[in-house]
């Protein structure tokens, strides 16, 4: 018999790896999603195809299929990663994807009087971009990469498929060893939906 305390000293435990998860991944994705972003704007064609190519790959196919490849057809390619990096890698290419049209859509709907101002101003394509462009496209991008931070939660725990011990697989653990599955899913929906909802509301504050 597994106690109260037990159970939730072990989903405790799951739901700091998932947290860990969580941080590495959204530094990832958004170190992307700027890169891309601007590179599918550059006037470079092998930027933009390169751009291209990486925004269709990941958007276009699954985030499990993605954390399968990772994580079981790259040792036989001689390249053994962690779990968690796995699921960092995963996490951050698949939402990273997702966040660089975000970025790309940002800037392009920054009106165009305020470029043609800031030439007029003879500034450089670089203060341009960071002292009047990207200011505004930020307030723009904002809302839609705070939904993009709450799917990437929830999107965590896929990687206890890859053999992390998260939250999910904590909890599926625990349902296996007590059998007590309503109760033991109820409480992961709980911690869920806090976590989300705090992420929101601290997005909101912020």
């Amino acid at each position: 018999m597994v106690s109260n305390i037990a159970i939730f000293n072990s989903l405790l435990k799951g739901l700091a790896v998932t947290l860990q998860v969580l941080g590495y991944s959204v530094i990832l994705a958004l170190g992307l999603s700027f890169i891309f972003g601007f590179l599918s704007l550059s006037k470079w064609k092998i930027a933009k195809i390169a751009s291209h190519l990486y925004i269709e790959i990941f958007r276009g196919t699954s985030l499990l299929v993605q954390l399968f490849w990772l994580y079981f057809s790259l040792p036989i390619l001689g390249i053994q990663l962690p779990a968690m990096l796995v699921g960092v890698l995963g996490l951050g290419l698949n939402y990273g994807a997702y966040g660089a049209v975000v970025v790309k859509t940002s800037i392009q709907a920054v009106p165009k009087g305020q470029f043609e101002a800031s030439v007029a101003l003879n500034m450089s394509p670089f203060r341009r971009m960071r002292s009047v462009i990207l200011p505004q496209a930020f307030l723009i991008m904002l809302p839609t990469f705070s939904n993009l931070t709450i799917e990437l939660l929830k999107g965590t725990s896929l990687v206890s498929l890859v053999t992390l011990s998260d939250l999910t697989f904590q909890a599926m653990a625990l349902r296996s060893a007590t059998m007590e599955t309503v109760k033991i899913f109820t409480i992961l929906l709980i911690l869920y939906f806090y976590c989300c909802l705090s992420d929101y509301v601290g997005i909101s504050l912020a």
